[in-house]
C-alpha cells in the first residue's frame, strides 16, 4: 500500500528500524510492519555513473538492475564496484525475461540455463572483489606482523588461500534461495521471488516451505509418485523444480495470449482466481492482455519492496567499517584520530534522536529546482476567513464607485451624460491599476532573481537536523587537529566567537525539505537515518561537504568517481554582451553537476570537460535552456594529448632492418634537426645537452630517457601518494611540522620498492634513490633524478624527518632547476601539450664560476668592513675593479642586494633564480627534440553488443577511426556478438550516431575512458632510406596521423604550422569564357 500523506510520512521518518534508503518516495505497508522507502533512482549510462556515486554514498542498500538478455555490461560492473567501495548491501532484479519468451523464443529450459549463466557472472564479478579485499587486508596484517617476533605458524605465509578459507562470503553471493534475487519484466507488470512460489506449491503439493526455498533454485527434480525432491536433475533428464513448477505456467500463459487462445485464457484467470476487465479482455494487443493478468497475479512491486524489506538493513544496521571507512580521509588510520573524533563512531552505530547526540549530515549532491517549486514560493490555498475579508473589500469597492457615479451624475447637467460617466470610470480604473501594482509589487523582486534555486542532496546519520539551526559546514580539506588544538576541550563558545579555522564556515538550516518524486514539502526536523533536502546552502557547499554539529567531526571520504572527464569544449556567447550571463550559467553547471568540470584557460577561454559525448550535450543543454539561457557558441572538442619520446627504431616505414648504409641517412637526418637548437647548446652523440644559464654563472648538463610502460602506469596510479609525498618534503624544506601516517609511509615504500623492481639494469641503476621531483605539478608521470655530485637531493629525504645541510644551502637554486623541470613537463615541444614517460637526468651541475663571484664578493664585504671608512671605500674600489670582468653587470646587483642582506646565497626571487629556470626549461625542451619524439592519445575502450548480420558494418565503422578489435565472443544462447575495442578520443565524436545508422539500430557501444597510448608513426617524419624513397617518393606527402593530431592542436592554440597550402599552383582556364 502506498500512501501519499505528509503527515504520515514525518511520523514513519521517527521510526528509523524501518527506514530503507534505496531511490520517488513511497510508504509500504508490509503486512504488520510499515516502511518508509527512499528509493533514489540513477541513470544507466556510462557517462553518467557520478550520479551513481552521489545516490551510493546516502543509502544502505541498492537494487542493481540486469537485462535478462544483455546480462552483464560494463555499467554493470562499474555498480557492483561503486557499491562495494561504499559497503552497501546489494539486491538483484533481472528484467525484460518477457524477451526471452517474445523475441528470443527460448524454451523454459534454455531460459533457465540462460538465468543461471548470468547469476553465474554477477556472483564471479562479486568474488573478484571479496578476494582482493581479502587478500589487501592480509597483507596489511603481515606487514604489522614484520616488526613482531616470529612464530612457529611460519607455513601460512606460502598459502594465499588462508584468508579466503576463513573468511565467509555466502552472504555477499547473489542467490534466489536467499531471498536477495527477484525475477521481473517491469513492462508487463510482474516479478516474483522463489518464496511467492514456494508459499503457494507447500499448500498445494505438501511440501514444507523451508525445503521449497531451498530446492526451487538449483539441480532439484520433484517425483511426483513418491512426493518427494530428489538431485541430479540434469543426470536424470528431468526437469528441475524452477522450470517445472515456475517457468512452464509463465510460458503457457504468454503462448495462450500471443495465440488469442480464448478458453486457455479463461481458465488460467479462473484457476488463479484473478478478475479481468472487460475492456483488457477484447483487448487487440496481447501485451495489455498480458499486463492486466500478471499484474494482479505477480505484482513487481510487491515483489520488489518485499525484497527490500526484508534484505536490506536499515540505517541502525550501518557497519562499523563503513562508518571507519567515511570518516579517514586519504591513507588516515582510524586509531590515529583525536580520540573526540574516534567518540563520533558511536553516534554513528547508534542514529540516535536525543538531543545531546550531535548532528552528523553528508550532503552528496546540489541540484537545482525552479524557485517557483519551492513550497514557499508556491501560491498557498486562501483560509475561508481570507476570503471573506477580500470578498467585504470588493464590496467597499464597488460601492464607493456607485456613490461616486451617482454623485458626479447629480451634479452635471443632463446634455452630458456620457462625459461624467467616463470620468469615474477612468478614475475607478486607475485606483484598481495602483491596487494590482501594490499588490505585485512583492513578488517582483523574486522573479527579478535566480530563476534557479539550489537544493542540497543530504541524509542524516545522527541526530535531529532542525530548522533554524546553526551547524558546521567542513571542506574536504579540513581537519578537526587544527581546531582541536586552537580551541582547549571543554569549550562552551558561541559558533561565531570561535578562532576561523581553514576550510570550516558555519552556517544555519534554513530549510528542510522532504522529496516526494519531483515536489518538494516543507518540514520542520528530520530524524536521523533520513533522506531530505536542504535550502540555503548554496553560498556555502560547491558540490558535496560533511554538516556538522561538533568541529571534531572529520570531513567524509569524497566521493569516487568511475568515469573521468575527458572531453573538452570551449563556449562562448553568441552576442559578447551577454558573457555575464554565460559565466553565471557556468558557476550554476558546476555546482549542479557533480562531474562536470568548469575552467578558464589561459587564452581566456571558458572550457567544459565532461565524462563523455552524451554527458557533454546534456551540460550544452542545461547551460542554454536553464542557468544561462542564451544562445551559445560551442568549439569542436579539445582533444587532449601527451608528449613522449622512445627508443630509436630498428625499422624504417616499411619494416626494412636499418643497416649500416642507411644509418648513415639517418644519422644525417638527426643532424640536420639537431642544427636547428641555438650554438650556445652542446648535444653529445648519446644526448646530452650541455647549456649554460645567459650570465654564464652556472652550466647544466641534462639528458632525456624514456622511462618503461610499468613505471609510467604506475605513476599514474600513485599520484595522490606522490602528492602527499611532496608536500611532506616541501613542509620540511620550510620547517613545518606535518604529521605522517604510518599508512602512508608504509604506501610510500612500497611504491618506492615497486619502482626499484621496474627499473632494473646499467642504465637505472640508483635512479630510484636519486629521484628530485615528479612532474608536471609535483604528482605527474614524469621524473627528474638528481646524478650531480656537488649537491644530493631527493624526493625520499622527507621520511627521515630531515633535510641534509648541503640541501638547505642550495635550496634556492634547486628550487629553481625543479621550477623549470615542472614547465619544461607541462608544455612539450611538439604542440605544447603535457609531457608522459620522460626522465630527465641532471648528470652535472657547474657552479664553480657563481661560488668564485659569491666568494668575491664575500671578500670585499669583509675587508671593506675592517678598514676604515675613506681607505675602506678606497680598496674596495679597487677591488671592484679588479674583479669587474668576472662579475659584471650581475655583481653589481649582488652588491646593492647583498649590502642588505647578510647571505651567502642570493635570495630566491633574485634574477639568477629566474635565469636557472629558463634554462632548465630550455635543456629539457632541447633534450627532448633530440630524441623519437611521439604523440600519446587517450583511448576509449569500447565495448559492442552487436547481432551477426551487422557484425562488418560495425568492423567497418571502427576501422575508419582509427579503432583497433581486442576482442570478439559471441554471447551463448543467443545470436549477439561482444566486441571489445579500443578507439582514440579524438575520433570518437559521432561515433554512436554512426553505428546506430549504419546498423539501423541494432548496435550501440559503451565508450569508457582507459588509458594513453602512443600513435607509432612520428610526427617530424620524412624518407630517408633507399627503400623509404622508392615507397613513398621524395614528398611522403601521404596521411601521418600523428602529425594531422599535432598541427590541429597547434593550430588551435595559434602556433606555427610548417605546412604548405599551396604548391606549384596554376590559374585555371576556362575556354568558354574569358575571364
Amino acid at each position: 500500500m502506498v500512501l501519499n500523506s505528509l503527515d504520515k510520512m514525518i511520523e514513519l521518518q521517527k521510526n528509523t528500524a524501518n527506514i530503507r534508503n534505496i531511490c520517488v518516495l513511497a510508504h509500504v505497508d508490509h503486512g504488520s510492519e510499515e516502511y518508509l522507502i527512499n528509493l533514489i533512482d540513477s541513470p544507466g549510462h556510462v557517462d553518467f555513473s557520478s550520479e551513481v556515486s552521489t545516490a551510493v554514498r546516502i543509502c544502505d542498500g541498492c537494487i542493481i538492475v540486469v537485462d535478462a538478455v544483455e546480462g552483464v555490461c560494463p555499467q554493470t560492473q562499474a555498480v557492483l564496484r561503486q557499491a562495494w567501495l561504499e559497503n552497501i548491501r546489494p539486491v538483484l532484479v533481472i528484467n525484460k525475461i518477457d524477451r526471452l519468451i517474445v523475441e528470443l523464443k527460448f524454451t523454459p529450459q534454455e531460459a533457465h540455463s540462460h538465468l543461471k549463466n548470468i547469476l553465474e557472472q554477477i556472483n564471479a564479478l562479486t568474488g573478484t572483489l571479496f578476494t582482493s579485499k581479502v587478500l589487501e587486508e592480509r597483507a596489511e596484517r603481515e606487514t604489522e606482523a614484520q616488526g613482531k617476533p616470529p612464530s612457529d605458524q611460519g607455513e601460512q605465509v606460502y598459502d594465499w588461500s588462508t584468508g579466503l578459507e576463513d573468511t565467509d562470503d555466502s552472504h555477499l553471493y547473489f542467490s534466489p534461495e536467499q531471498g536477495n534475487v527477484v525475477f521481473a519484466s517491469a513492462i508487463d507488470g510482474w516479478g516474483f521471488g522463489i518464496e511467492h512460489f514456494a508459499n503457494i506449491y507447500s499448500q498445494k503439493i505438501g511440501i514444507r516451505k523451508d525445503v521449497l526455498l531451498k530446492t526451487l533454485w538449483g539441480d532439484y527434480y520433484i517425483n511426483m509418485k513418491a512426493k518427494k525432491i530428489m538431485k541430479g536433475d540434469q543426470a536424470k533428464g528431468k526437469k528441475p523444480l524452477f522450470v517445472q513448477l515456475i517457468l512452464e505456467n509463465i510460458w503457457s500463459l504468454y503462448d495462450a495470449v500471443l495465440k488469442k487462445d480464448k478458453e486457455k485464457i479463461d481458465k488460467i484467470v479462473t484457476s488463479l482466481g484473478l478478475k479481468i476487465g472487460a475492456r483488457e479482455a477484447r483487448h487487440s494487443d496481447p501485451k495489455v492482455q498480458v499486463n492486466a493478468i500478471c499484474s494482479q497475479w505477480l505484482p513487481i512491486s510487491q515483489a520488489v519492496l518485499a525484497m527490500v524489506c526484508q534484505k536490506l538493513p536499515s540505517p541502525l544496521d550501518i557497519k562499523s567499517e563503513r562508518v571507519e571507512k567515511l570518516m579517514c580521509t586519504g591513507s588516515q588510520m582510524f586509531d590515529t584520530l583525536p580520540p573526540e573524533t574516534q567518540a563520533l563512531k558511536a553516534a554513528f552505530m547508534k542514529c540516535g534522536s536525543e538531543d545531546t547526540a550531535p548532528v552528523i549530515i553528508f550532503v552528496s549532491k546540489m541540484f537545482a529546482v525552479d524557485a517557483k517549486a519551492l513550497p514557499q514560493n508556491k501560491p498557498r490555498p486562501l483560509t475561508q476567513e481570507e476570503i471573506a475579508r477580500r470578498r467585504e473589500r470588493a464590496r467597499q469597492r464597488h460601492a464607493e464607485k456607485l456613490s461616486g457615479m451617482q454623485g458626479q451624475v447629480h451634479q452635471e447637467p443632463a446634455g452630458h451624460e456620457g462625459a461624467p460617466e467616463a470620468c469615474p470610470r477612468g478614475t475607478a480604473l486607475l485606483g484598481d491599476e495602483q491596487q494590482v501594482e501594490s499588490m505585485s509589487a512583492d513578488p517582483g523582486p523574486q522573479e527579478e532573481e535566480s530563476q534557479e534555486a539550489f537544493v542540497a542532496f543530504a541524509r542524516v546519520f545522527s541526530g535531529v537536523a532542525r530548522r533554524g539551526s546553526k551547524i558546521f559546514v567542513l571542506g574536504p580539506k579540513y581537519n578537526p587537529i587544527e581546531f582541536l588544538q586552537r580551541v582547549p576541550s571543554g569549550f562552551s563558545a558561541s559558533l561565531d566567537d570561535l578562532p576561523t579555522v581553514p576550510h570550516m564556515t558555519s552556517c544555519t538550516l534554513e530549510n528542510l525539505y522532504l522529496l516526494m518524486g519531483r515536489e518538494l514539502e516543507e518540514l520542520e526536523e528530520v530524524p536521523p537515518g533520513n533522506v531530505l533536502g536542504i535550502g540555503g546552502l548554496q553560498d556555502f557547499v560547491l558540490k558535496s561537504a560533511t554538516l556538522c554539529s561538533l568541529p571534531s567531526c572529520p570531513p567524509f571520504v569524497p566521493l569516487s568517481f568511475e568515469a573521468t572527464p575527458i572531453v573538452r569544449v570551449a563556449v562562448e556567447p553568441k552576442h559578447p554582451s551577454e558573457m555575464p550571463q554565460l559565466v553565471r550559467g557556468m558557476k550554476l553547471l558546476n555546482q549542479a553537476d557533480p562531474c562536470v568540470q568548469v575552467l578558464i584557460q589561459e587564452t581566456g577561454e571558458h572550457v567544459l570537460i565532461t565524462a563523455g559525448e552524451v554527458h557533454l550535450q546534456r551540460c550544452l543543454d542545461d547551460l542554454r535552456e536553464r542557468f544561462a539561457k542564451i544562445h551559445i557558441s560551442v568549439s569542436e572538442p579539445i582533444i587532449p594529448f601527451r608528449e613522449t619520446i622512445t627508443k630509436p627504431p630498428r625499422v624504417d616505414m616499411v619494416n626494412e632492418e636499418i643497416g649500416k648504409q642507411q644509418k648513415v641517412a639517418v644519422i644525417h637526418q638527426t643532424k640536420e634537426d639537431q642544427s636547428r637548437i641555438p650554438e650556445g647548446v652542446q648535444v653529445d652523440s648519446d644526448g646530452l645537452i650541455t647549456i649554460t644559464t645567459p650570465n654564464r654563472l652556472a652550466t647544466l648538463y641534462v639528458r632525456a630517457l624514456p622511462l618503461p610502460e610499468e613505471v609510467t602506469q604506475l605513476l599514474e596510479e600513485s599520484c595522490d601518494l606522490i602528492r602527499s609525498l611532496e608536500q611532506l618534503t616541501s613542509s620540511l624544506d620550510e620547517d613545518r611540522n606535518t604529521q605522517v601516517y604510518q599508512k602512508t609511509q608504509e604506501k610510500v615504500w612500497e611504491f618506492k620498492g615497486r619502482l626499484e623492481q621496474h627499473l632494473t639494469g646499467r642504465k637505472w641503476r640508483n635512479t630510484v634513490d636519486q629521484i628530485w621531483s615528479f612532474g608536471p605539478r609535483k604528482c605527474g608521470p614524469n621524473i627528474l633524478v638528481n646524478r650531480s655530485e656537488d649537491f644530493q637531493s631527493s624526493v625520499w629525504t622527507g621520511l627521515d624527518g630531515r633535510a641534509s645541510k648541503e640541501a638547505s644551502r642550495y635550496r634556492d637554486l634547486g628550487n629553481s632547476i625543479v621550477s623549470g623541470f615542472q614547465l619544461a613537463t607541462l608544455s612539450g615541444p611538439m604542440c605544447e601539450e603535457p609531457l608522459m614517460g620522460v626522465c630527465f637526468v641532471l648528470e652535472k651541475w657547474d657552479l664553480s664560476k657563481f661560488e668564485e663571484q659569491e666568494a668575491s664578493i664575500k671578500q670585499i664585504q669583509e675587508q671593506s668592513a675592517l678598514v676604515g671608512e675613506g681607505q675602506g671605500e678606497e680598496k674596495a674600489h679597487s677591488l671592484g675593479a679588479r674583479n669587474q670582468e668576472l662579475q659584471g653587470d650581475y655583481s653589481e646587483a649582488s652588491q646593492k642586494r647583498t649590502a642588505h642582506k647578510d647571505d651567502s646565497i642570493p635570495d630566491c626571487y633574485g634574477p639568477f633564480s629566474g635565469q636557472l629556470i629558463a634554462t632548465m626549461k630550455e635543456a629539457c625542451r632541447y633534450a627532448l627534440q633530440v630524441k623519437p619524439q611521439r604523440l600519446m592519445a587517450a583511448m576509449y575502450t569500447c565495448d559492442i553488443m552487436a547481432t551477426s548480420d551487422v557484425l562488418g558494418r560495425v568492423y567497418a565503422v571502427l576501422s575508419k577511426r582509427e579503432g583497433r578489435v581486442l576482442q570478439e565472443e559471441m554471447k551463448e544462447g543467443t545470436d549477439m556478438f561482444i566486441i571489445k575495442a579500443v578507439l582514440p578520443v579524438a575520433e570518437s565524436f559521432g561515433f554512436a550516431d554512426e553505428i546506430r545508422k549504419r546498423t539501423s539500430g541494432l548496435a550501440s557501444p559503451q565508450l569508457v575512458f582507459s588509458h594513453w597510448e602512443i600513435i607509432p608513426s612520428d610526427p617530424f617524419w620524412v624518407p630517408t632510406t633507399e627503400e623509404e624513397y622508392l615507397h613513398f617518393g621524395e614528398k611522403a606527402d601521404s596521411e601521418n596521423q600523428a602529425r594531422k593530431y599535432m598541427n590541429a592542436v597547434r593550430k588551435r592554440k595559434g602556433l606555427p604550422v610548417e605546412e604548405k597550402l599551396v604548391e606549384h599552383a596554376e590559374k585555371q582556364r576556362t575556354l568558354g569564357r574569358n575571364k
